[in-house]
């Protein structure tokens, strides 16, 4: 598995973190294994929780023995981290493929409106698939928060590149600051997810993310339309 990173709006692979087989040349089968084992603790972790999922939860819902999953990870630790780095590259990837071609409002609206479906699909339910994970890990597991914290960074340097190109081209006005307006509306964007969670509804993050843009609109230069 591969962190993710951002350069101008472009995200990269980057070398894996240290686990336990840094250096091991896995085969094929090994590394679908592998990938098995972390799709399935990802995909229980964003349902129950990382304290409520189980290594032998994990190990039932990929089908895979023990001796299995300890080869590939020997503490529930390693797998958390890894869970982190596979759900951020989903999440990043996602996220990239909607803002690299922001710059307009229009633009930013349509990757809004992207945000609150795909809110809407879910009920609400289920929040930010590295949020909710933060929320879970940032006070008890130190390289966990270090990694989020860079994927966030990540996403919001996404951000603030369209935010860059629209102060570039005129719609923003020069004294815009892309990346505190970055900040501004990540910070919609997770409280949205939250409220969202809560209420299993996708009303909240609508309203989040209308009054956020609505902040950016008001650095809009009066010389160029929306």
């Amino acid at each position: 598995m591969t962190t993710v990173s951002s350069v101008s709006g472009s995200l990269t692979a980057v070398a894996d973190p240290p686990g336990r087989n840094k250096g091991a040349r896995l085969t094929a089968r090994g590394a679908a294994t592998r990938e098995r084992i972390v799709l399935a603790a990802a995909e229980l972790m964003a349902v129950k929780g990382v304290a409520a999922t189980t290594l032998d939860d994990v190990r039932v819902a990929s089908s895979t023995s023990k001796s299995q999953l300890y080869h590939h990870f020997a503490a529930k630790e390693e797998l958390v981290r890894e869970v982190v780095t596979h759900q951020a590259a989903v999440v990043l990837e996602r996220q990239d493929q909607l803002l690299r071609g922001v710059s307009s409002f229009a633009g930013l609206r349509r990757w809004r409106d992207a945000v609150v479906q795909r809110s809407e699909l879910r009920s609400g339910a289920y929040g930010c698939e590295i949020g909710t994970l933060a929320a879970e890990l940032s006070d008890t597991d130190e390289q966990a928060r270090q990694a989020l914290a860079g994927h966030f960074a990540t996403w919001e340097r996404l951000l603030a590149d369209g935010f860059r190109r629209m102060r570039d081209n005129g719609t923003l006005r020069a004294d815009a600051d892309p990346a505190t307006l970055s900040v501004a509306v990540m910070a919609a964007v997770q409280g949205g997810y939250l409220l969202a969670q809560t209420a299993h509804d996708a009303g909240p993050m609508r309203v989040a993310l209308d009054m956020a843009l609505a902040h950016v609109e008001t650095f809009g230069s009066s010389t160029t339309g929306l």
